[in-house]
């Protein structure tokens, strides 16, 4: 495989958007919806968030204007590949009563292979921690058959956004793997490119029909000095070094408390997180008895019923789901999947209504479980 990167214009990307559509897939990107930049349906580069920017803080999010043209000159918004892969509402089995009146069950239909164009590392990073849930020791079939097939366009960060934290992550705000090409937006008062990188044999195919140049040496290098500069300019950080430990160590501190005179345990964290899994099941049949189905849900550790066991909640005070929730996401994840299970994304910091902050927390309980280590 070739990975020479090339340089590709607005009309390039609208003509990779077509070969992708042409080899069957579904093209989904960023779009402009209800006042925010999520992942809808894409025909071409009109239907990106053409100009639009966003301010980001902790409890508020908003769109704003840019004074160019750009295509992806905001960063994440609430949607991720999550809602595509790991879907909600889909049906798990469904099943009829046949003519000789038993039961059969049948298999739902595969959905077409979806390409993202557009999609920030933080979000392919995200993809490959769900794939560990779903996929590795065993193969969770709803998942895996929207997983088959899929295409990514990555599209690396130049501009972080005020929560942002994915340089402490290991997650950006270049992409390092998992794509088939890689994109970097570049844009000022006289030009406007992108350079491309293929990631894979796929990639590698769709760049050549485009026939774009080689990129300079000098374009690879405002490249670069581009991504180094994104990475300097991160909205927050946060200090991984033996924080699975010290949050472990940190079970009875009373900040979980605090906490959670804030948490609404509104679920919104869990419902915008690109990595958080819990699902439920319902089963739902017809009045007539003749079909019947179990559709799979969205659950989220911060509702009491998601704990409930014959007798009661196992977690059924605030306090208790929300420590549930960052213990997981910062440090059990480790034990279970090897790695952590937060992307440095912001957008629990963002979409949190009372503007909680992840990386404030678990700073605050690392730093309290380093000063007991030395009473």
């Amino acid at each position: 495989m070739t990975t020479a990167p090339v340089i590709l214009d607005r009309a390039a990307i609208d003509a990779m958007i077509g070969v992708i559509e042409g080899r069957g897939h579904r093209v989904v990107g960023p779009v402009v919806r209800s006042g925010a930049v999520v992942l809808g349906d894409l025909s071409s580069t009109a239907d990106l968030p053409v100009g639009i920017s966003d301010e980001q803080t902790p409890g508020r999010y908003r769109l704003t204007a840019r004074d160019d043209e750009a295509l992806f000159g905001y960063v994440v918004g609430p949607s991720s590949a999550k809602p595509f892969l790991h879907a909600t509402g889909v049906p798990v089995w469904q099943g009829e009563r046949t003519a000789d009146g038993s039961f059969a069950t049948r298999k739902p239909e595969a959905p077409t292979p979806v390409a993202f164009i557009g999609i920030r590392p933080c979000d392919l990073a995200a993809i490959g921690i769900q794939d560990k849930v779903f996929l590795n020791g065993y193969r969770d079939g709803v998942y895996g058959d929207r997983r088959e097939g899929v295409f990514s366009v990555v599209v690396n960060c130049v501009e972080p956004g005020g929560t942002c934290f994915c340089t402490s992550m290991g997650t950006g705000p270049r992409a390092s793997k998992g794509y088939d090409i890689a994109v970097t937006e570049v844009i000022d008062d006289e030009e406007h490119w992108f350079l491309a990188e293929p990631g894979s044999d796929a990639g590698q195919e769709v760049l050549a029909q485009l026939g774009a140049a080689p990129a300079s040496d000098d374009e690879r290098v405002r490249v670069e000095n581009l991504l180094v500069d994104a990475a300097d300019r991160m909205g927050r950080g946060l200090d991984t070094e033996g924080l699975p430990e010290a949050i472990k160590a940190s079970m009875e501190s009373p900040r979980w408390d605090e906490i959670a005179k804030r948490c609404m345990a509104c679920a919104n964290c869990t419902l915008v997180c690109p990595t958080c899994f819990c699902a439920t099941v319902e089963d739902e049949t017809d009045l007539a008895g003749l079909e019947a189905q179990r559709v799979r849900r969205w659950d989220s550790c911060f509702n009491e019923e998601f704990s409930y066991i014959h007798g009661g909640s196992l977690r059924p005070s605030t306090y208790a789901r929300y420590r549930q929730w960052l213990t997981h996401k910062l440090s059990t994840w480790v034990d279970q999947f090897g790695e952590m299970g937060c992307v440095g994304c912001g957008r629990c910091i963002t979409w949190c209504p009372v503007g909680i902050d992840i990386t404030v927390e678990a700073a605050a309980l690392a730093a309290a479980a380093k000063e007991a280590t030395h009473v």
